[in-house]
């Protein structure tokens, strides 16, 4: 059976999209199983039915094609990033973008890479074999462990920018990053309700009036 799988690319430059068009710009391109083979590893997924990417995405199985780092290292990565920023709801789609920008990393800097693979060597010795289907609860410990040392700083610094800068972030968490000069003035900014609302002339002026 032939199943359409999507590459998962991080350009974040469309933010002004609507959200159905703005995943699909992330999810977009079929993925051949020749394309997924020309790197040196590929991580891949399927997005949960209940996920508010499954219908906007054009496919449910997503892939990441890895080219400095192997497959095994793309799993335990994502595993060890979403011990690090956890967010049970949060599709692995997006933790792979993590691993994507760690990847491209690691093509480029043998340091970054070794390091890397130094990281994943570790975790699979604190499980005894393959660290991403370790207990969730003992992953956390491991990963408690590990902090402080250059692979989680590498991971960690990689993952506050990649995991939450990109539209399928945006999308999952109901942020619609820059909309024109107006912004969120009146898309929720204006709605708080457990404050008064100030004199007329103590809140400065509207964008759009102006």
């Amino acid at each position: 059976m032939n199943t359409r799988v999507i590459p998962i690319t991080s350009d974040p430059t469309d933010h002004t999209a609507h959200a159905g068009h703005a995943v699909s710009a992330a999810l977009k391109i079929p993925l051949t199983r020749r394309e997924l083979l020309k790197g040196t590893g590929v991580i891949t997924g399927t997005l949960a039915f209940s996920s508010i990417f499954a219908a906007l995405a054009p496919s449910r199985v997503w892939a990441v094609e890895l080219q400095g780092l192997d497959s095994h290292q793309g799993e335990v990565i994502l595993a060890f990033t979403r011990q690090v920023y956890p967010h049970p709801t949060l599709d692995d789609a997006v933790y792979a973008l993590v691993v994507k920008d760690l990847d491209a990393k690691a093509r480029k800097d043998p340091a970054v890479q070794q390091q890397l693979a130094s990281g994943v060597q570790q975790l699979d010795a604190l499980g005894g074999s393959n660290w991403a289907k370790r207990d969730p609860a003992a992953q956390a410990r491991d990963v408690e462990s590990m902090a402080g040392t250059p692979f989680f700083s590498t991971v960690r610094s990689t993952a506050v920018v990649s995991l939450y800068s990109n539209t399928l972030a945006y999308t999952h968490f109901g942020y619609g990053a820059s909309e024109g000069d107006g912004g969120y003035l009146y898309k929720g900014f204006n709605s708080l309700s457990w404050l008064p609302n100030p004199p007329a002339a103590d809140s400065g002026p509207i964008p759009s009036d102006s």
